[in-house]
């Protein structure tokens, strides 16, 4: 089955509308990247930025940025994917995942036009070589800093903190992206300019008003298949 995608994802509209928010938001959140990278440099050695090769618009790869929240000389993401709790996150790590400003920097990404500000999360070549054809389909649209799934998920670490570590990466590919991938291009059939604005409200409101650590787990178990 085709997916089938909503002319506003591709489209200039939603790319104006990209480039404008991103860079108010670059200059708003300026002094807080200011910040960020200076608890960075002063708490751990090496590079503020962490860049990652990720598959974006018709899989063509490109290199995320974040800031950096691990020790240097780790792969950021190991085996592909953090867990709540590890051992590698540093001090200033801790607190920039849980306000999620580590992604603060892919509004540069937006800004090149490598990524859009709502969209499925992008991820490793490695994991999207594992999914059904089918769920790959999403990769018709930008990746984006949040999206449909992103808000369910958005506690994604606690969630593979209870998986073993034996099966995470599995759990991730078999589990958890399909999931993401099927919810992200259900929205994509449908997306607007209006549901757009939603989901980036919708996204601040989590992060500042997060429910409870329980009812997170509950509502992100409810859309794993089993």
């Amino acid at each position: 089955m085709t997916l089938r995608i909503s002319p506003w994802c591709n489209s200039k509209g939603k790319r104006a509308f990209d480039i404008v928010c991103a860079s108010l938001a670059l200059i708003v959140t300026a002094p807080l990247m200011l910040v960020s990278a200076v608890a960075i440099r002063t708490t751990s050695r090496g590079p503020v930025l962490f860049r990652q090769w990720r598959l974006g618009l018709n899989a063509r790869p490109f290199q995320l940025l974040k800031f950096r929240t691990m020790e240097h000389q780790t792969k950021e993401f190991g085996h592909g994917v953090t867990r709540a709790g590890d051992a590698r996150i540093t001090e200033a790590g801790r607190w920039l995942r849980k306000w999620k400003l580590d992604e603060l920097p892919q509004l540069i990404n937006v800004f090149l036009g490598q990524m859009s500000l709502v969209g499925p999360r992008p991820d490793l070549e490695q994991y999207w070589r594992q999914v059904s054809d089918e769920e790959r389909q999403v990769l018709a649209t930008k990746p984006g800093i949040t999206g449909a799934a992103s808000l369910i998920f958005r506690n994604e670490e606690d969630l593979l903190a209870n998986v073993a570590e034996s099966e995470l990466t599995w759990f991730y590919t078999h589990r958890l992206l399909p999931q993401k991938a099927r919810m992200d291009g259900e929205y994509a059939a449908q997306a607007t300019f209006w549901s757009d604005c939603s989901i980036l409200i919708k996204t601040l409101f989590r992060i500042f008003a997060s429910p409870s650590a329980t009812q997170q787990l509950r509502e992100m178990h409810e859309h794993v298949p089993r």
